[in-house]
């Protein structure tokens, strides 16, 4: 007689542990609420979803600062390869982009979260519309699920509710609450790959995109992080894939201050833009100052760069010391955004934070406290950069659960 498996959560994680499980001969129910599964995996990657990264497992490791040794033996099981293999065989054609980035060739996220609902079927899987309320655990093993409405008896239980963020697309902490009561210990949940917001400044910018700048973070005055891309300032701060990559490595907000740096014109090294601001000053050299900036910035970002600089906007171009022209030099190398905090964590696009990873074993996903339960995806405390990599999480811890909870007497 078959398994019987109850995997909680039908987002990326959840669908592949089913998946897996499945096709080791289980019997498995698959809980979710929402109408559609993979609600959150279809707006990742702007609806294109990033579901992997081609790279290798050291890169993959180092791309992840929360825990990334804990996911070893995962990745080592199910590389980004091996992700890239599997959904080419469910018919989704990938392509690699910039970065190692992995996409869909068609751009829509709608044809991976299909070609699992496909496998799914095929599998004969189990799809319940019901919300899991609690687990059912007696003589520390799983016993079954309680859901809204009915009882999902099972020999094995894969909690994959994902984290706290974007709470619309399901993800609203009930996985933590359940594995709190299950004796598990849920480290603080925040936000990572989240918008920043600053301390007001950035309000008279709001709604300006900028390509092509580089991005520098200090904390505590101290250079932690720096990288090269597109921002964008908005009401409360600033977002965009540069920010919110940068926000995963600002993770002591309270105890330390951050500040940023905008290299405005990254193309160009000092003594470069030193000859580009004389030749701009040598065309305006009768204007306002505040007129001598348009060929070379935006015109939403010059009166800010121009009161940075503490030069008279009035002044007469011809006028401007070189000691002021070296100044301005500087501030377009290194614009000033002092940071007040993240966003809300209901912002982000993963959580910082979730199941305790000493209480889980590493190669099985498998709960060391309670019998027959098992974790795959957001709800571990990992997480990763932005790059494909926390869906790889999603495909390695579930893929291992999957199997596990199948396999494992």
């Amino acid at each position: 007689m078959s398994k019987k498996i109850v995997v909680i959560g039908g987002g990326a994680a959840g669908m592949m542990a089913a998946i897996s499980a499945a096709e080791r001969g289980a019997s498995v129910t698959l809980l979710e609420p929402n109408e559609r599964l993979g609600k959150k995996l279809n707006i990742t990657g702007k609806g294109r979803c990033n579901l992997t990264n081609n790279a290798g497992l050291e890169e993959l490791l180092t791309n992840i600062p929360r825990n990334g040794k804990f996911l070893y033996s995962a990745f080592s099981r199910f590389s980004a390869q091996d992700s890239m293999a599997f959904f080419e065989d469910l018919g989704v054609p990938l392509k690699t982009e910039r970065g190692n980035r992995v996409f869909p060739v068609s751009g829509r996220a709608f044809d991976v979260s299909a070609a699992l609902e496909r496998r799914l079927k095929k599998l004969r899987v189990r799809l319940v519309r019901d919300r899991a309320k609690r687990l059912e655990i007696a003589d520390g093993a799983v016993r079954g699920v309680l859901g809204e409405a009915e009882r999902y008896p099972a020999e094995a239980v894969i909690l994959a509710t994902g984290g706290v963020s974007y709470p619309a697309t399901g993800s609203t902490g009930e996985g933590h609450r359940m594995a709190a009561e299950a004796g598990h210990t849920v480290t603080p949940l925040r936000g990572s790959l989240v918008p920043l917001r600053d301390f007001g400044a950035g309000k008279a910018l709001q709604g300006l995109s900028l390509r092509n700048v580089g991005l520098t973070v200090f904390e505590n005055s101290k250079r932690i992080y720096a990288d090269f891309g597109e921002l964008v300032f908005t009401h409360f701060g600033l977002s965009g894939p540069l920010v919110l990559s940068a926000s995963a490595h600002m993770r002591r907000f309270g105890e330390r201050a951050y500040h940023l740096e905008i290299d405005l014109k990254p193309a160009l090294d000092e003594p470069a833009l030193d000859r580009r601001l004389l030749s701009d000053f040598e065309k305006y050299r009768n204007q306002d100052f505040c007129n001598a900036l348009d060929d070379l910035l935006p015109k939403k970002l010059i009166p800010e760069v121009i009161r940075a600089s503490e030069i008279n906007p009035r002044r007469k171009v011809h006028d401007v010391t070189k000691e002021q022209r070296r100044g301005l030099l500087q501030i377009l190398k290194h614009f000033p955004v002092a940071i007040a905090g993240p966003c809300p964590v209901t912002d982000a696009i993963v959580t910082s934070g979730g199941v305790k990873v000493r209480e889980i074993d590493p190669a099985s996903m498998a709960s060391r406290l309670v019998q027959g339960l098992y974790f795959a995806g957001e709800i571990i405390d990992v997480d990763a950069y932005t790059g494909g990599f926390n869906l790889q999480i999603a495909w390695s811890t579930g893929r291992a659960a999957g199997i596990a909870a199948a396999e494992e007497t």
